[in-house]
């Protein structure tokens, strides 16, 4: 019996329209979706050219009958949901009916599904029911049906080609980047799902090569630290009680996961991955008690909600819900989150109720013994002392380069030559500069200067940065770049999306002076660094992170690799603030960081006045 309808015109006028493929990703999305709607434990996708030329997804779920072949790739054909009201009790992923739709309007799809046998369920068909001897395959082209015929297949589920992706929208198809940034875009969206789906197997494999291939386990937190490739002894688990209408399940980092990024941070209401800026917020707000500003942690939060009390119909391609008494959840959320993180120390899985109150002074002096967060010790953060002792990080304002300790030689067949760009200077503003005097600073992130009548506020980090850039930048344009060698490598265990960027980079790497090789399948050893960066692994991260860099990219190499400069939060002494201010007054652009953000203003005593309603 046909299960899949066409949605009548009032439920399509209530649906946030405008399904659209943007990218491999975005079908990937939906096909993974539709296979975890059908009750598939296993879950296999294999593309080409990042899925430009081929997406290939084969599930084990329960198929699709004939008579629905030839409707499922109408625009609002479902089996999820028949009237209005069906929108405020979503139990499933996909509901609107719109994503075969699109992705046959743009690309060349064949679709081969086989049923399950007729009145039995998932799991009684793995117990050994009987599925059809034959599937059927449908073949659809720019969203024309070409063919519908039967077709062999060895069991049940579907399997579904998404060839030539784009053929009729060349428009679009030119904004697709590289094959390495679209795997970029592909693991991101991939990943949330193997991280959630733990009893459920998932592969991707790009061009033969297995990028992710995780088997069922027993638990979420096993899969998470095999995944996201983090040590499971890190990781804490907090679950409320079954018994509760809403369900929290928390995976979180501790001291030891620390990121430059917030690439590491996962947020599911009812099985679907979703952003939600004020439950990231909460959460990294509890974490800056244990770990400096500019780093972020590890965390995996799984909502289980009454349906009812959510809307997801409120961005196209469901990114966001929408939840009643957020702001409770995200108090329950972040004391479970702060007990846990400040309550134990220690590995091991709490079980609550939300209903249990404790207050974070409670908290706070039972864990600690009165003492207070700030007074606790832990393992070194990255970033407490990024630039060496001014001696050692000042330069010299000739031509000669410094002494180094060791030399990273760039030379290659054709040495690419960089230039920073000597925009206008501002003289104005870079005289007050050179004459201030250093009055103190604000909040370890802001230095202040007095120049005559005026304030000058200098921002530390996007000095630094600057500062950091330009050096850096420089010393490539001379062919080296000066290096402390380690004696012992420091080894970095990477995520699958920085092993990629690496393997596509690591030769840009010893142009800034970073010597890395593979140590296993997930680390590398890094064995030289560029002696005014003294946080390796940050300045590692921050490269690795986000997409992957173009070849010979060298100049976003260099913007990346600056952001483990001084950061706000860091204390400098007198004489360091009044040595950056120097050498920012020597950098070709020093009004600006090198992403764009004033590294100075001035605060008029008029301006001042003003403000003060003194004139």
């Amino acid at each position: 019996m046909s299960k899949v309808h066409i949605l009548k015109e009032e439920v399509i006028s209530k649906i946030a329209a405008g399904e659209v493929i943007e990218r491999p990703a975005s079908v990937i999305k939906e096909l993974i979706e539709n296979a975890l709607d059908a009750g598939a434990d296993t879950i296999e996708v294999s593309l080409q050219e990042a899925g430009k030329i081929l997406i290939k997804i084969k599930d084990n779920g329960h198929g699709i009958e004939r008579d629905d072949l030839e409707k499922i790739f109408a625009r609002h054909a479902t089996s999820k949901i028949e009237k209005a009201d069906d929108l405020y009790d979503i139990e499933s992923l996909g509901f609107r009916g719109e994503a075969l739709y699109s992705i046959g309007a743009i690309a060349d799809v064949t679709l081969r599904s086989k049923e399950a046998p007729a009145g039995s369920t998932f799991g009684e068909i793995k117990r050994g029911g009987t599925p059809p001897k034959t599937g059927w395959q449908i073949h659809i082209r720019g969203g024309k049906r070409l063919d519908l015929r039967p077709c062999a297949m060895p069991g049940h589920g579907t399997e579904i080609e998404v060839k030539e992706l784009f053929f009729n929208t060349p428009a679009r198809r030119k904004f697709l980047r590289s094959d390495a940034a679209e795997i970029h875009h592909t693991l991101n969206t991939f990943i949330p799902y193997a991280l959630l789906h733990h009893n459920v197997r998932f592969q991707l494999t790009h061009e033969g090569r297995d990028l992710v291939d995780v088997a069922p386990c027993s638990d979420a937190k096993s899969r998470v630290a095999h995944v996201l490739r983090v040590d499971e002894k890190h990781l804490l688990t907090v679950r409320t009680g079954p018994d509760l209408s809403l369900r929290i399940d928390l995976i979180l980092g501790d001291i030891n996961i620390k990121r430059a990024r917030r690439d590491m941070q996962f947020i599911f209401v009812n099985g679907r991955p979703v952003q939600n800026k004020a439950i990231g917020f909460h959460l990294n707000q509890v974490y800056r008690l244990i770990m400096p500003e500019d780093l972020y942690p590890l965390f995996v939060v799984s909502l289980q909600i009454p349906a009812k009390e959510i809307d997801v119909n409120i961005h196209p391609a469901k990114r966001e819900v929408k939840i009643r008494e957020e702001q409770k959840i995200c108090l329950i959320l972040r004391e479970l989150c702060e007990e846990t993180l400040l309550g134990t120390g220690q590995t091991k899985e709490v079980t609550r109720s939300p209903s249990h109150q404790a207050t974070r002074k409670d908290v706070v002096e039972r864990a600690l013994m009165g003492a207070h967060p700030s007074e606790v010790t832990f393992d070194p953060p990255l970033g407490t002392e990024v630039f060496e002792a001014a001696r050692d990080y000042a330069y010299p304002t000739g031509g000669s380069p410094e002494r180094s300790r060791g030399t990273a030689d760039s030379a290659a067949p054709e040495r690419q030559k960089f230039f920073v760009p000597e925009l206008n200077r501002q003289e104005n503003l870079q005289s007050k500069l050179s004459g201030a005097v250093y009055v103190g600073a604000l909040l370890s992130k802001y230095q202040l200067f007095q120049a005559g009548r005026s304030l000058l506020v200098v921002d530390q980090h996007a000095a630094a940065e600057r500062i950091t850039y330009e050096r850096l930048i420089r010393q490539m344009n001379k062919g080296h770049v000066e290096v402390q060698r380690l004696l012992s490598p420091v080894l970095l265990k990477l995520s699958i999306q920085e092993m990629l960027v690496w393997e596509k980079a690591r030769d840009q790497f010893n142009t800034i002076g970073l010597d890395t090789n593979l140590w296993d399948k997930e680390t590398i050893a890094v064995h030289s660094y560029p002696t005014f960066l003294k946080d390796i692994e940050k300045a590692a991260r921050y490269i690795l992170g986000g997409d992957p860099l173009g070849r010979g990219n060298h100049d976003a190499l260099a913007r990346r690799a600056c952001r483990s400069s001084v950061m706000a939060g860091d204390t400098l002494k007198p004489q360091q603030a009044q040595h950056m201010r120097d050498e920012l007054l020597q950098c070709l652009d020093p009004f600006t960081c090198p992403h764009g953000r004033p590294t100075v203003i001035e605060l008029s005593e008029e301006f001042l006045d003003k403000q003060f309603l003194r004139t």
